[in-house]
Parts: structure tokens; C-alpha cells; sequence
């Protein structure tokens, strides 16, 4: 496996996301259609550890804790887990937020500090770009990140951590081939130039770029990822999927694996939702797989011709 330098700590070259574990508010019944117990992701989690793929993503948010909560009743089996987890900016909150959400993910997921410690949306980055820094000084945070900023946010909450000897290592932005807001903003070379670890989520996006959903077996209505990739949507999408299957039969992968590849053949670690052993399987076959500098081109013609370009709505347009 190629590992990743994150401010000189290894991480492998993918990580994996907790979003769709555990069910409530921006859990994975409302957000993906399913509802995973925690004998079916257990396998999972150890399939992924197995591999040598020990970073976790998730947040307070998902599933308001019970993210958390199931990968934490995972992680007290081992002892090399690395674990990113974040604090979600909202309106009006005291002073202390911070360190209450992340007092609280500690308990969650039974550790004492977060590998990555993100700040989850671009709300008042000044105040809460200071809240970092006695965490970091305390090491309960031991890298910071942040998610959802656009250049000028990242910029700022680098240079109030660096007033106090402190780095900023990384940002986790949506990005994947219908979605390049990020690059064509600069933040992915603003990043590369400053050894700044992007971190792309949403790289399948949602699982419309794993071949599995077309126009003829669409999403399940009434969630998410249903609505934002409705039937003619995905209809748009044929073509796509058509050159991702193509390339795939080369490198003998699936659609999906090529939209992996291709992520981290633009220099970003992807951030992969996993809720079955064979994701893992996919995972460690993408992570083999070089594309060439023709198969990169292809692929974004391809993505650009489809006119398609889904943000959440917690999303702002990056450039």
C-alpha cells in the first residue's frame, strides 16, 4: 500500500466513511435508504483493518452520535484506529462548544484524542478556528482540518493557527468527477503547495458513479441521494458510466474503483462510505489501479458532457 504523509504521520491512501452507519437525523435511514446494525459493520470494520486501512471519518452529526457510538464499540479491539471525527458550526452556540462536542465524541468512541479534528462548515471561521488551539496545545487534537471552506476561508484558518506555531494539515471538500468545484477554485494546488492533505467526500456521489444505479434500477425514493439523482439524472449519467465500465475492463475494476482511481490520481485521499465487506474488496483493488494521462482526460470530458453538477445543500460553489 502507498501511504500518505499527513504533516509526517502515515495514513493509508484511502479512508473510509461512517456517514451511512446508524440511523436518525443525518444518519443513514434519512440520508441513504438503510438501516445497518452493528453485526453486519462489524465485518466490515474488520475487513478494512485487515487491509491496513485504519482512518475512520465520521461526526457528531451523523446520526446526532450514533456514528460514533458504533464505531466506537468497534475501535476497543484495536489499538491502531485513526480516527477523524468533527464539530459542526450552528447558529448561536456558547463559547465552550467546541470542547463539549468533542468531550462528547470522546466518550462515544472511547478514545482520549482525535487524529484529524475537523471544523465542518465555514460558519465564523475566525471564532472557531481559535477554538483549535488550546486543543491542539493540549493534544487532543493532534492535526486539524477543514471542511466545506472555499480558498480564502482555508487561507484564514491556516494563518490563525500558524500566529501560534500550530498547521493546519488538511481539507475535506466534496470533489469527484461531476463535481470539481474545488480544483477549478485552486484550493486543490493551494493544498499540493503547501503540504496540505485534500481529503475529496462524496467521490461516488452517493453511489451514482458505482455503476450499480442507472436509469433502470434508480435510488430508493424518498431519501437523499433519491432526489438529488432521480431517474433523469441518472439517465444523463449512461454515458459516463459507459467509458467509466470501458476503463474499468482494462484494469479489470469496476466503475467504481475507476472513480476512486481517478481521485487519487488528481493527489486527494478519498473519503469512501463502506457498509459491506466487498467495499473493502473494491477499496484495495482501486487503490492498484494507475490510470493514464489519456483515461484521466476521458473521464472528465465524459463527466463535463453530461452537464450534471449536484452540491448538498449545505454546499456553496467553491470558484
Amino acid at each position: 500500500m502507498k501511504y500518505v504523509n499527513l504533516k509526517n504521520d502515515r495514513i493509508p491512501p484511502i479512508a473510509f466513511g461512517t456517514w451511512s452507519w446508524g440511523t436518525g437525523i443525518n444518519g443513514g435511514d434519512t440520508v441513504f435508504g438503510n438501516n445497518l446494525s452493528e453485526a453486519e459493520l462489524r465485518p466490515v470494520f474488520n475487513a478494512a483493518m485487515d487491509a491496513g486501512f485504519n482512518l475512520w471519518d465520521t461526526a457528531a452529526v451523523y446520526g446526532m452520535g450514533a456514528s460514533e457510538t458504533i464505531l466506537g464499540s468497534f475501535i476497543k479491539e484495536k489499538s491502531n484506529v485513526l480516527i477523524s471525527t468533527k464539530f459542526t458550526p450552528r447558529g448561536s452556540q456558547p463559547d465552550d462548544a467546541m470542547e463539549e462536542m468533542l468531550t462528547q465524541s470522546f466518550s462515544r468512541l472511547g478514545v482520549d484524542h482525535a487524529d484529524i479534528y475537523w471544523i465542518h462548515n465555514p460558519n465564523d471561521v475566525e471564532r472557531w478556528t481559535n477554538k483549535l488551539i488550546p486543543l491542539m496545545k493540549s493534544c487532543k487534537i493532534k492535526h486539524a482540518g477543514v471542511s466545506n471552506h472555499n480558498l480564502e476561508e482555508i487561507k484564514l484558518a491556516a494563518s490563525i493557527l500558524e500566529k501560534e506555531g500550530l498547521q493546519l494539515s488538511a481539507v475535506q471538500n466534496h470533489y469527484s468527477l461531476l463535481y470539481r468545484s474545488s480544483e477549478k477554485a485552486g484550493i486543490i494546488d493551494y493544498c499540493n503547495q503547501n503540504g496540505i492533505v485534500f481529503f475529496s467526500y462524496m467521490v461516488l456521489e452517493q453511489g451514482a458513479l458505482t455503476g450499480t444505479y442507472h436509469s433502470q434500477n434508480p435510488f430508493k425514493e424518498g431519501t437523499r441521494r433519491g432526489e438529488a439523482f432521480n431517474s433523469d439524472v441518472l439517465r444523463r449519467l449512461d454515458s459516463l458510466l459507459e467509458i467509466m465500465k470501458d476503463i474499468g475492463n482494462k484494469h479489470n475494476v469496476d466503475p467504481a474503483q475507476i472513480a476512486i482511481a481517478w481521485s487519487m490520481a488528481k493527489g486527494t485521499v478519498p473519503i469512501i462510505g463502506v457498509t459491506k465487506p466487498k467495499h473493502i474488496e473494491g477499496a484495495i483493488s482501486a487503490s492498484n489501479v494507475v490510470l493514464t494521462k489519456q483515461e484521466i482526460t476521458d473521464l472528465e470530458a465524459a463527466a463535463e458532457e453530461t452537464g450534471i453538477e449536484i452540491k448538498g445543500a449545505w454546499e456553496k460553489i467553491m470558484h
